[in-house]
């Protein structure tokens, strides 16, 4: 496995990487603040739906020509 040439470039700025953190952050917060959906009156295992949503869209950003990551490049 080899990072791309510009991968400080692709971290700082492509959404994909976005989607992915806070795809992660979701997951988190699902798994460790359960109480917190509750008190802010939010259905069961919203992050979680949150979170599949976001991943879908992390994945739908890869594919999508980003002219801050790559110079409009394709």
């Amino acid at each position: 496995m080899t990072l791309v040439a510009n991968w400080r470039r692709v971290l700082s700025r492509a959404w994909s990487v976005r989607f992915i953190a806070l795809t992660f952050a979701l997951i988190v917060l699902d798994f460790a603040l359960p109480a917190f959906e509750e008190s802010l009156g939010l259905p069961p295992r919203t992050f979680a739906l949150i979170s599949g949503v976001t991943s879908a869209a992390a994945f739908v950003a890869r594919l999508v020509v980003q002219p801050a990551v790559s110079g409009g490049q394709q």
